[in-house]
C-alpha cells in the first residue's frame, strides 16, 4: 500500500512539473535553467569537433575542397595532383579540429553574459534560438581565435599557398566568391558553421528530450516549452 501510494505521489509531483507553462516559472528558474542547459551543451559540440576526426569523419560537418578548386580537382588528378588535393582536405579538416577548442570559453562567457530578455527569447523562439543567438554574439571573436589557428596549420602546405595566389587573383575579376578568395578564412568560416551546426543539433536534444539532460532545473524548464 506505501509503494502505491508512493507512486501516485510520484506521478502527481511529475504530472504537476510538465504541466507548467514558460510564464510559470520565475525569471531565475528560467534563466538558470537555460543557462546551465547551453552549458552542457557547448562543452558537449566543442568536445565532438575538437577530437581527432571530428570534422574530417563527420559528413555533417566535413570540409570539402573550395568550390572553385573542386571544379578544377579532376584536372589536378589527371595531372598526379590528386594525393595534393586529399592531403590539403585532411590538412583543413585537422585544422578545424585544432582551433575548435577556442570556441568553448567564448561559448560559456556568452551564456554568462545572456540577459533575462535573451533567455526568456530563446525559451519561447524557434527551435534553433539559442544557436542564434550565439551566432550572434560569438561569431566575430570565434571567428578571430580561430584564424590564426588555420593559419599556423596551414602555412607549410603548398597547395594552399597557390591557391591564395590564384583565388585572390580571381576574386579581383569576380571570378572567385569573396569568402572563398583565402584559404584559411574559408577553412574559419566552415569550422565556425561547424559549431554551430553542432550546437544547434544538441539544442534540438534538449528540447526534445529535456527527461534526458542534466539537472531537474533543465527538465523544469525545457519540460514547460512542450505545452
Amino acid at each position: 500500500m506505501r509503494k502505491l501510494t508512493a507512486a501516485i505521489t510520484f506521478t502527481f509531483v511529475a504530472t504537476t512539473a510538465y504541466a507548467l507553462d514558460v510564464s510559470d516559472l520565475t525569471n531565475k528558474e528560467a534563466s538558470g535553467g537555460l543557462k546551465e542547459a547551453l552549458v552542457v551543451a557547448a562543452k558537449n559540440a566543442v568536445s565532438k569537433l575538437g577530437a581527432t576526426d571530428g570534422f574530417f569523419g563527420n559528413p555533417q560537418v566535413k570540409i570539402p575542397l573550395p568550390a572553385t578548386m573542386q571544379k578544377a580537382e579532376k584536372a589536378m588528378r589527371m595531372f598526379g595532383m590528386g594525393k595534393q588535393a586529399d592531403d590539403l582536405v585532411l590538412k583543413m579538416n585537422r585544422a578545424a579540429e585544432e582551433a575548435v577548442p577556442e570556441a568553448k570559453t567564448l561559448l560559456i562567457d556568452s551564456v554568462k553574459k545572456m540577459s533575462l530578455a535573451d533567455a526568456k527569447s530563446i525559451l519561447t523562439g524557434g527551435d534553433d534560438a539559442a544557436t542564434q543567438y550565439f551566432k550572434k554574439t560569438t561569431s566575430s571573436a570565434m571567428s578571430a581565435k580561430f584564424l590564426p589557428i588555420v593559419k599556423k596549420s596551414t602555412q607549410d602546405v603548398q597547395l594552399a599557398q597557390q591557391y591564395n595566389k590564384f583565388a585572390e587573383m580571381g576574386s579581383q575579376y569576380g571570378l572567385v566568391n569573396k569568402d572563398q578568395a583565402n584559404l584559411e578564412q574559408y577553412v574559419t568560416n566552415k569550422a565556425l558553421d561547424g559549431v554551430y551546426l553542432m550546437m544547434a543539433e544538441e539544442e534540438k536534444a534538449i528540447r526534445k528530450d529535456p527527461v534526458g539532460q542534466a539537472s531537474s532545473l533543465i527538465k523544469k524548464v525545457f519540460g514547460s516549452l512542450g505545452n
